[in-house]
């Protein structure tokens, strides 16, 4: 190929790739009016919100393309199951709405009933979690609900905009159905973007919180990033405290170890129930991800009563077995927490009740 032709190849190439990152599911980030309110957070400075303490992305002696080739190279064997993942459909539309339930539904997405509201968190309901569709594929038998399954929504939470948290095919599937989105702040941008309605959409700050008739939402730090191409950080991560007189719920989003938990257990006096980032953690990112130990000793600084692994079960994103976190993170917990692990679509009550759950993992091939 002369070198007419090679530059005339990359033009075209840069060209696509330029048209290709224009579609609506890589959204716009914050501008106007919107970007102001951003630079108002005390999280947010030269032009990026902060992590609480210094948190880099990698380790100190790696770098994104040591991960990236230390992730590509390694033997995939046994980082994706080879059958099924078990699960058990529930209607959700027909569950009683008096009842406090969370319903896991793989990876960190949850259908949670609490004191008459429905709320879907994070929900990926596509076959993938990625910007191109061969990516991040979702492990067989993971992927059982479709927006079409679920009822209307009172609330809908995004801890983030990383593409396995904020789906914009399940998204923009349920826009008819969901009444109110609550965010950190920056994240509305896509869902304004993506033709949702501002008057619907609530951005909250780290410690900013939304009360409304018997539920509290609260916005609450975590230790990440964010960014859905390359740039990073331009809008804000959390986690989420869901308070009703009866119940006290923690939803991590992604998170690294750190203080923030010991803090929240202290101001929050404590949880019912929390669900904390136990997966896709690597050696190149130790700042961004728990492994199970730390998620166990998460729990315990939060001061919860039931203990649900999280951000593990659906998709493989980090170079470990796909099951060894439920695993971990059980042994962990076994003598200070009561650990739930439910199967996909399986309701854990949150009345009290004993609840039997089965190491299902172990009977996968």
């Amino acid at each position: 190929m002369s070198k007419k032709h090679y530059l005339l190849a990359l033009a075209l190439v840069a060209a696509g790739a330029g048209l290709y990152v224009k579609q609506p599911k890589f959204g716009s980030l914050p501008t106007g009016t919107h970007l102001e309110a951003i630079e108002k957070s005390p999280h947010y400075a030269d032009g990026k919100f902060r992590n609480i303490i210094h948190t880099p992305q990698f380790a100190e002696n790696s770098s994104l393309l040591e991960a990236t080739l230390g992730f590509l190279s390694k033997d995939r064997t046994g980082l994706s199951p080879t059958g099924p993942i078990p699960a058990v459909k529930t209607d959700l539309a027909a569950l009683d709405k008096n009842e406090d339930i969370v319903i896991w539904l793989g990876h960190s997405s949850y259908f949670v009933q609490l004191n008459g509201r429905r709320i879907l968190i994070d929900p990926v309901l596509s076959p993938s979690a990625a910007p191109l569709d061969f990516m991040n594929k979702a492990f067989p038998g993971s992927n059982i609900y479709t927006p079409a399954d679920m009822p209307d929504i009172d609330y809908l939470l995004l801890t983030h905009d990383h593409w396995d948290h904020l789906d914009y095919p399940t998204v923009t599937a349920l826009q008819g159905k969901i009444k109110r989105i609550v965010c950190p702040l920056g994240v509305g941008g896509y869902f304004r973007q993506w033709g949702f309605d501002s008057a619907i959409i609530d951005e909250l700050d780290w410690f900013g919180s939304l009360p409304v008739d018997g539920l509290t939402i609260h916005a609450l730090p975590a230790r990440h990033f964010s960014g859905r191409l390359i740039l990073r950080d331009r809008t804000l991560w959390c986690g989420f405290a869901l308070l009703t007189p009866q119940r006290k719920l923690f939803f991590s989003g992604d998170s690294g170890y750190g203080p923030h938990f010991a803090d929240i257990g202290q101001k929050f006096g404590g949880f019912d129930f929390a669900t904390l980032d136990s997966g896709q953690y690597d050696k190149n990112w130790p700042y961004i991800h728990m492994n199970p130990e730390q998620a166990a000793q998460a729990a315990e600084d939060l001061n919860t009563k039931l203990f649900l692994p999280a951000h593990i079960g659906k998709f493989s994103i980090a170079n470990h077995p796909w099951d060894e976190p439920f695993e971990r993170a059980s042994a962990a917990g076994l003598d200070k927490h009561h650990i739930a692990t439910p199967l996909i679509g399986q309701p854990v009550y949150l009345d009290g009740r004993q609840q039997t759950f089965t190491q299902w993992w172990k009977d996968v091939q």
